[in-house]
């Protein structure tokens, strides 16, 4: 049957529309930008179309272009290890995205199923955490890094967030509440412990919000900038948000190459953007499994 015609739901449609507009079009900004050539983009800069089409700036990015290619098309003489960049992220992305959610898992197990004096109230003073802005808490963390003489490292980057999160907490401990004790009240009777209970039973079946909460790390830790900014200043850990940063201010007294920097910034967050497609859906319904609103 045919829907009848409203104008509420015109109204809806319309407001759906524009919001999908205004989400999609930095996107398309971004590539539009990558695919022009700087010297005719300053021709016609509201084109909505790439003016002068080329590929040059991501050969730029990829340092597969010449000094004299990147002047020919407006590129500055900035260049950017892109590769290398890349492969600090992936490692520090990934190193603390473990760490956290492992630890995060087994606290999450403790204030769930585990009966102990003083859990809830425990719980409660971590729930404070949560209320506490990041920025009174990198001060004391760098501190605490620089005495350790972790600068310039990985381990310095990762070991203030690697074994405490709030949120991860919270989130897994609500899925966990809601599991069956069946299961595990047999294989308590059959004498397995906390331990075995926790690895063979509850995190088996925890594996969804698990994922979710290793792929939202990992999101939130790609795009990290202003802590590896406070901890590194050496090429070998820096990773890309930093790169792509040092890139803009390389030349501040040369034209800013946009076409060159738009693509370093499409290369950074393509793979975000095919971790997003590929589990967002997962990513929704496990954030509804937990109760979160």
């Amino acid at each position: 049957m045919r829907r009848r015609f409203s104008p509420g739901r015109v109204v809806a449609w319309a407001y759906l529309v524009i919001v999908l507009v205004v989400t999609i079009f930095p996107f398309y900004w971004i590539v539009r930008t990558a695919l022009s050539n700087n010297y005719a983009m300053a021709t016609d800069p509201s084109s909505l179309v790439p003016v002068d089409f080329t590929l040059g700036a991501f050969k730029r990015t990829l340092g597969l272009a010449s000094p004299a290619e990147a002047a020919a098309q407006g590129g500055s003489a900035a260049s950017i290890d892109l590769l290398s960049a890349l492969r600090n992220s992936i490692v520090y992305a990934v190193l603390l995205t473990v760490c956290t959610v492992f630890f995060s898992a087994l606290a999450a197990f403790a204030f769930s199923r585990l009966r102990w004096k003083g859990r809830n109230a425990l719980f409660a003073v971590l729930l404070t955490a949560l209320m506490v802005p990041q920025v009174l808490t990198l001060l004391p963390n760098f501190v605490l890094i620089k005495d350790l003489g972790l600068l310039n490292s990985f381990g310095g980057m990762i070991l203030p967030t690697a074994f405490f999160s709030a949120f991860n907490i919270f989130f897994l401990r609500q899925f966990m509440l809601g599991l069956s004790t069946e299961i595990e009240e047999a294989a308590i009777i059959d004498g397995a412990g906390p331990l075995r209970v926790c690895f063979r039973i509850v995190l088996p079946m925890s594996a969804a919000p698990i994922a979710t909460l290793g792929l939202l790390t990992f999101i939130n830790t790609w795009n990290d900038y202003l802590w590896p900014l406070l901890v590194t200043n050496d090429d070998t850990v820096r990773p890309l948000t930093l790169a792509l940063a040092v890139f803009k201010q390389s030349s501040p007294q040369a034209a800013l190459d946009w076409a060159g920097l738009m693509a370093a910034t499409l290369v950074a967050a393509l793979p975000m953007l095919l971790l997003f497609v590929a589990f967002g859906r997962r990513l929704v319904n496990s954030i509804g499994f937990t109760g979160l609103k």
